[in-house]
């Protein structure tokens, strides 16, 4: 038996719609409103590694890998792992450095290189 862990090159999270409907916890979506400068908290089931020493996409998941282009560049400033009725999860704290329009074709990130 091993440890499952996920090493994460970006922080995907729900649609905020998502919590309105109540299918998904606030802290599991896309804030409402993407604003430079403000910091924000996240939730993910399970062990997840995040790089904290840059910035990294923001992305929209419908899960199973379908993700959105980039809709913010953040830097994630703290992450816990911790249990939850016997499940494990993973909290943190991002900062949003940049948010970009879904919609401008334009490449934001090589890897994790941020294109300014």
């Amino acid at each position: 038996m091993g440890i499952q862990v996920e090493f994460n090159p970006d922080l995907a999270l729900r649609d905020y719609k998502e919590f309105l409907k109540g299918a998904r916890k606030e802290d599991e979506c896309i804030p409402e409103r993407i604003i430079s400068g403000k910091i924000y908290t996240f939730l993910k089931k399970g062990l997840r590694n995040y790089w904290l020493m840059g910035e990294l996409p923001l992305v929209r998941t419908e899960g199973n890998q379908k993700l959105s282009r980039p809709l913010a560049s953040i830097r994630i400033l703290e992450v816990t792992h911790f249990l939850l009725n016997s499940e494990e999860y993973t909290k943190g704290k991002y900062q949003i450095i940049a948010a970009f329009d879904e919609k401008d074709p334009a490449i934001r990130f090589e890897n994790l290189t941020r294109i300014k």
